[in-house]
């Protein structure tokens, strides 16, 4: 069963009026919980899509990171967190190299980048110890 935060980074990734890159979607899923607005979190995460726009890191993780930060983590929960995503994902953390395996395996962009927002909204919140 989905939890409410990965129902709510659900909601902004699939907002027909709105495009929300990866770390947005996982930052929105968790913005009042970080006392943050909307507005704030679409300004925050604005550069981080795709890769900071150059394949970099992945959105999706680094908008877990911020948000592990924004609630008080510390190094072992970014450390858990970052631990866990590289195990789904063979290691690999940027967004070229994510996409290019997924592309080579035949998957739709869109469906994977989404499941990486969903997968890092759980491990977050997983980490955090955030109740449902």
């Amino acid at each position: 069963m989905e939890n409410k935060y990965v129902r709510r980074a659900r909601d902004f990734r699939q907002n027909p009026d709105v495009h929300y890159n990866c770390a947005q979607a996982v930052l929105a899923a968790f913005a009042a919980d970080c006392g943050l607005s909307e507005g704030k979190v679409f300004q925050l995460g604005a550069h981080f899509g795709h890769g900071m726009n150059l394949g970099a890191t992945c959105g999706a993780m680094v908008g877990g990171l911020m948000v592990i930060g924004l609630l008080g983590g510390g190094q072992e929960a970014s450390k858990a967190y970052l631990t866990a995503m590289r195990q789904m994902h063979c290691n690999l953390t940027d967004c070229k190299d994510l996409l290019r395996v997924n592309a080579e395996c035949g998957g739709s962009r869109q469906a994977h980048c989404d499941q990486l927002v969903y997968e890092s909204v759980e491990t977050v919140a997983r980490i955090m110890h955030l109740a449902e």
